[in-house]
């Protein structure tokens, strides 16, 4: 067995453990990075198969993407920070019915699907193609879109920022219990203290 045979099973079993640990974990943060190592591990893969932009795009991509989203899931929900304990899975028959369904399909496609040859041609450089394909004539239309986004990110946290994550941040507020009545989850016993002394007052 070859060095990339050893690295492609690593990383399958990655991917596929990671994957599962996506739906049993009880934490949304925790789910985007365990998602976050399943995809990289996938970007592995396509590397050993000589498919250098799809693993490439894979790694930037989810990267940054499971990054925003675990941020976002910290700075907005009432879950404090997504890591108390949640139910991740809704509708858990029917979940795992088309889970097991879907992954049935594509397994039978990947096993028995009658695939073109189309080898690549000698020398061509798939990632500097399409950098100078960026930097050409479309380097216009991505550098607007990249600023666009980034406006677009901007007044999204100047349109929420006037409220904390757990209420309107300049009245005192509170951060919900774990169970109902409870104290404030995490939260320091000074804060717990001088925020009740606010609500009474």
């Amino acid at each position: 067995m070859s060095a990339v045979d050893i690295t492609f099973y690593i990383n399958a079993a990655i991917a596929i453990y990671a994957g599962w640990r996506v739906f049993v974990t009880d934490s949304m943060v925790r789910a985007s990075f365990f998602l976050l190592i399943s995809f990289l591990a996938v970007g592995v893969i396509m590397l050993l198969l000589a498919a250098v932009y799809l693993g490439v795009a894979l790694f930037f991509m989810m990267a940054v993407e499971m990054m925003v989203m675990a941020l976002f899931m910290v700075m907005f929900m009432m879950n404090p920070a997504g890591l108390n304990p949640m139910k991740m899975v809704h509708q858990e028959k029917v979940a795992i019915g088309v889970g097991v369904v879907a992954f049935a399909a594509l397994s039978a496609v990947a096993v028995f699907g009658q695939f073109p040859s189309r080898p690549v041609p000698e020398g061509l450089q798939p990632v500097v193609s399409l950098g100078h394909e960026l930097l050409g004539d479309s380097m216009l239309v991505f550098e607007s879109a990249g600023v666009t986004l980034l406006a677009t990110m901007i007044a999204v946290v100047m349109l929420t920022s006037h409220r904390g994550r757990y209420g309107a941040a300049n009245l005192g507020s509170r951060p919900p219990g774990l169970e109902p009545g409870g104290d404030p989850a995490d939260m320091p016993a000074e804060a717990k203290e001088e925020g009740h002394q606010h609500h009474h007052h």
